[in-house]
């Protein structure tokens, strides 16, 4: 049955204004009711009256059926999101941080209230990775999860590598375009692509991971000598999150650069697209690309979320119910390439092995293989300037 939607939106900035310049080109059963917004005094696009800054002339009104949350504050995303969602109001987010760090909370919620929560928005943009892990994937055994989920540091690596164009060149375009924030230290530093990864693993192997316990080393210490190096291998960088079945009882799970190969499938996505790669038992590889980045891809997200919501449809969480076997280590050895300033980092690492070294004046890096969890561990003395560290596929 299609029910009809009476929206109440929190947020009109990208992303927002995004998904009603979409919403207008449809014949919808669906109507939208009040925005909620911050900054009052900005100028709008549309009448005054559709826009308030109080959070319950939604969450109150019985008229609103479905709250659409697409604002930057995890937090106040968190509160808004729970007490729609204990009120009988279905929610769609694309707040990916706020998601991976309350996803365990918000689907007992859902499941004590009757409600729905979808976040197909939150990760990767355009492509529609959770609906394929929570329906066509639902009964598959998953060898791994992989890509590129991140589309502000790709558009960055893309005009590094095809234009040659300085890493803070790359950055301001990307900011002026609307794919980086002014902050962009979430993007750049892995931290988005990790609150994806969370949120992949738990619809892809059933976990509940903190984000806060996975790895994630960004592009921000990349310099000359590292992008030098990858040219010279005729290799491209790319920030790729990992989920990987490393056993019948373990999963891996972590956020690197990585240098990839011209047969790699990642090597040709570029700009702000994003790439995901699913390597299962039965259905082999099987790769999904599409925009990362800007407010339509992310709106059209949204609006399939809206869509879905109605004809009641919720995430079934099948893959928690069959877990109970997987659990998450960080005890799994990669090859890497580290770029390094103090000889004492070597050691504190704890390299399993060392296949090549070199030395110059400016320039030192090795190439080997380390556990993550040693990465984990001293990702305080790598994450800084100086140091660079890459995995090699």
């Amino acid at each position: 049955m299609n029910n009809k939607l009476t929206l109440g939106i929190f947020g009109f900035g990208v992303v927002g204004q995004g998904l009603h310049d979409i919403i207008k080109t449809k014949n919808l059963n669906l109507a939208i009711k009040r925005f909620v917004i911050k900054h009052p005094e900005k100028k709008r696009s549309l009448p005054a009256e559709l826009f308030t800054t109080d959070a319950n002339a939604v969450l109150e009104d019985s008229e609103i059926n479905t709250v659409v949350e697409l604002i930057d504050d995890a937090d106040a995303a968190f509160a808004i999101v729970s007490k729609a969602l204990r009120s009988g109001k279905n929610v769609v987010s694309a707040n990916k941080k706020m998601i991976a760090n309350h996803l365990e909370e918000l689907v007992d919620i859902q499941h004590r209230h009757g409600t729905s929560l979808l976040y197909e928005g939150a990760v990767c943009g355009s492509i529609p990775i959770i609906r394929n892990l929570e329906e066509y994937y639902d009964n598959e055994l998953l060898h791994s999860v992989t890509g590129i989920f991140n589309g502000s540091s790709n558009y960055i690596l893309s005009k590094i590598f095809n234009e040659n164009l300085a890493y803070a060149t790359a950055l301001k375009q990307a900011q002026d375009l609307g794919f980086a924030e002014t902050d962009p230290s979430l993007d750049v530093g892995g931290f988005d692509a990790k609150f994806k990864l969370a949120i992949v693993a738990s619809h892809a192997y059933g976990l509940y991971v903190s984000p806060d316990a996975i790895l994630n080393i960004g592009i921000d210490a990349l310099e000359t000598p590292d992008i030098q190096f990858a040219r010279e291998k005729n290799f491209k960088i790319k920030l790729v999150p990992t989920a990987r079945e490393i056993s019948d009882e373990a999963v891996i799970l972590y956020v690197l650069p990585k240098l990839v190969a011209p047969d790699n499938i990642l090597y040709a996505v570029e700009n702000e697209n994003n790439g995901v790669l699913v390597k299962a038992a039965f259905a082999d590889e099987q790769f999904f690309y599409g925009k990362g980045a800007g407010g339509h891809p992310t709106g059209s997200a949204v609006l399939s979320d809206i869509a879905a919501l109605r004809y009641g449809y919720k995430y079934e969480y099948k893959k928690h119910i069959e877990a109970g076997a997987l659990t998450y280590s960080t005890d799994w050895e990669i090859t890497v390439y580290l770029r390094y300033d103090e000889e004492t980092l070597i050691e504190k690492l704890g390299f399993a092995a060392i296949s090549e070294r070199y030395y110059a004046h400016d320039y030192k890096y090795v190439i080997g293989r380390i556990n993550i969890g040693n990465i984990l561990a001293n990702r305080d003395v790598i994450n800084r300037k100086g140091v660079f560290i890459a995995e090699i596929a």
